[in-house]
């Protein structure tokens, strides 16, 4: 199996003392979407940190693309992971939108015309070449979340990590926000999304991880959402999907859909062959 990032009994303890992560062990394969769950206070934003470096391991380990996580190493994670931030004003911070995406490149000492043509795709990819020369203080919170994606994608990551992406987004931009990871996956990237939102994950993920206290409860594929006993011990609900067939008294499937539009053609399609035997 390839994987782009493994992590072996992995824990991190914070100078106050607080315990983050305990005993950590997962794998996630290259060119997946993963996404990891649980409440404020699991361990996801301290476990995305070590991916690119910002934190190294206490004790256990952590591999990206098979280079082992280390002082000597950071150049090489912070090259191959893009981490964007919760909070975009915690990455935006230079006078125009093409400054700010520009900065990771011009750090890598590329030539002008490399820079200029990763700023160009970078803003196309997310949409936003009309803001190129506005102040990203100016702009909504929206708008700035994809100027820190587009900060990172101008840096041409293997992996692109987001924690919690849709906070504070209203349906338009998570829209946005779903076909972006949606294109940067299609064209060969590993995406990992730290989020609470259930419905997001049961609809997008491919590969689930549901964390509770610094400890992974479970990880496999979109059908962890279904078993009411990780749901339970990690304070989430099902997803909306999940809830409905659950309502359905009888109802029994092979496959749990994913999608309210799967749910719709799962239902017509009982519906129609009901019929069709009357």
């Amino acid at each position: 199996m390839d994987y782009a990032v493994e992590i072996d009994d992995l824990a991190f303890r914070y100078k106050d003392g607080t315990v983050a992560l305990k005993n950590i062990t997962i794998n996630i394969k290259k060119g997946s979407k993963t996404a990891i769950l649980g409440h404020n206070g699991a361990g996801k934003s301290t476990l995305l940190l070590h991916l690119n470096g910002i934190y190294l391991p206490q004790r256990g380990s952590v591999k990206v693309l098979g280079v082992e996580a280390n002082k000597e190493n950071e150049k090489f994670l912070r090259k191959m992971v893009g981490l964007v931030f919760q909070d975009p004003d915690d990455q935006v911070f230079s006078p125009t939108v093409w400054d700010d995406v520009a900065f990771g490149p011009a750090n890598l000492g590329l030539a002008k015309e490399e820079i200029e043509l990763r700023v160009e795709e970078a803003l196309k990819a997310v949409e936003i070449e009309e803001y190129a020369d506005k102040m990203p203080f100016h702009l909504s919170y929206g708008q700035r979340k994809r100027v820190a994606i587009a900060g990172v994608l101008a840096m041409k990551p293997e992996i692109l990590v987001l924690d919690e992406p849709h906070a504070f987004l209203d349906p338009k931009s998570k829209e946005n926000l779903y076909n972006i990871l949606e294109k940067e996956n299609k064209e060969g990237k590993t995406v990992i999304v730290a989020t609470h939102d259930v419905d997001f994950a049961h609809e997008w993920a491919d590969e689930i991880i549901v964390m509770r206290e610094g400890e992974v409860l479970s990880q496999g594929g979109t059908e962890v959402l279904c078993r009411e006993e990780i749901i339970k011990e990690a304070g989430l609900e099902f997803p909306k999907v999940v809830r409905l067939i659950r309502k359905i008294r009888g109802l029994k499937v092979e496959k749990i859909p994913k999608t309210i539009e799967e749910a719709g053609e799962l239902f017509n399609s009982l519906i129609n062959n009901g019929c069709h035997r009357d």
